[in-house]
């Protein structure tokens, strides 16, 4: 995984709550990335290493600058961070681009369904901007779900798109805070929900559309249920996931466990209490082991099982590219004492 360092050229307030920030690409060899993909950003915090994803909000035919867009959390020590310390000129160590959820052309698709929710608009736009650009033929449209129009991110950009590709895009806007804009037309009270959704391509031939969602659990599972009573083919349905789904029934035989970490040489006694994945027990333990999505959708912290037994829990999606000794150590769990984990430098 290659490191790199850029500089924070701009920084866009979106709403009052969200603010993008705009990298200048390094001078001697330009980073390349697809529509879609997320860059890690890595800083240190009190005196401790943090790193997280953020998807590009940028699309590589439409923006001269690496963009990430990032919303304040409650309580989050990285997003609070970036809003309030994070300033023009300032340089931030990212991680290469990475991520799966991206579009790729092909000559049966001439609709593309965008289904997203607040903060979760990020790749799409990234995604829509690219599609636009470099796919005249193909219809967009997306469905974004908000409280209202002030904490709609990526408000002004929409209205110019639908200004530049008037034929092209459709946008239909969802709000929980509905209060009627005239310039608006296509603005529904509530939640996206399965009636919409089925009105809404009742007439359309699903098996020559694409759909791309990003949001709540309950979101991409209201948008899944629907397409399958469609019969939309599930490989157009692509979904990113930023979020483990644990069951608690999957930690019931879970208890703390002392294991050991090899890392960069090192070995270290880790204790991996009840509820820890050993990433974050590692981290706890300021081993500052490589890693980045944290939802098991990447190998940034692929480990090497060498001695003892570890359970995955909570994958977002199937891997098929792991040999049976490779674990992901942010949702892997001590099942026994002697667990010796070997990270490869």
């Amino acid at each position: 995984m290659k490191n790199y360092t850029l500089k924070v050229h701009d920084i866009k307030k979106e709403t009052k709550d969200t603010i993008t920030l705009c990298f200048k690409q390094p001078g001697l060899k330009k980073i390349k990335y697809q529509a879609g993909q997320y860059l890690t950003l890595s800083f240190r915090i009190n005196g401790r290493k943090y790193t997280r994803p953020y998807s590009f909000s940028s699309a590589p035919s439409a923006d001269a600058f690496l963009e990430t867009t990032i919303k304040r959390v409650p309580n989050g020590i990285f997003s609070n961070y970036v809003h309030d310390t994070v300033q023009v000129g300032d340089i931030v160590e990212v991680m290469e681009p990475i991520g799966d959820f991206v579009h790729t052309h092909d000559e049966f698709t001439n609709q593309i369904y965008f289904w997203g929710v607040g903060s979760g608009v990020t790749p799409l736009m990234s995604i829509i901007k690219e599609v636009l650009i470099s796919n005249p033929l193909v219809q967009v449209n997306l469905i974004y779900g908000n409280k209202n129009f002030e904490s709609t991110i990526f408000l002004d950009l929409i209205d110019d798109l639908l200004k530049q590709y008037p034929e092209k895009f459709k946008v239909w806007h969802f709000h929980t805070q509905y209060n009627h804009v005239e310039r608006h037309h296509f603005v529904k009270s509530g939640r996206i929900n399965t009636a919409f959704i089925l009105d809404l391509l009742q007439d359309t031939d699903v098996e020559q559309t694409k759909h791309y969602i990003c949001g709540p659990i309950d979101l991409k599972n209201t948008i899944k249920e629907a397409l399958g009573i469609l019969k939309c083919p599930k490989e157009n349905i692509l979904s990113e996931d930023f979020e483990l789904i644990k069951n608690p029934k999957d930690f019931e035989d879970i208890v703390t466990h002392t294991i050991n970490i090899q890392f960069q040489g090192i070995d270290t006694i880790v204790e991996v209490e009840k509820g820890k994945s050993v990433l974050e027990a590692a981290l706890d333990a300021g081993i500052e082991l490589p890693y980045s999505c944290q939802t098991g959708s990447c190998n940034t912290c692929k480990g090497k099982l060498v001695a003892g037994e570890l359970r995955m829990i909570g994958l977002s999606k199937e891997r098929d590219d792991l040999e049976s000794e490779d674990f992901l150590l942010c949702c892997s769990y001590p099942l026994t004492d002697g667990v010796f984990v070997e990270i490869a430098p």
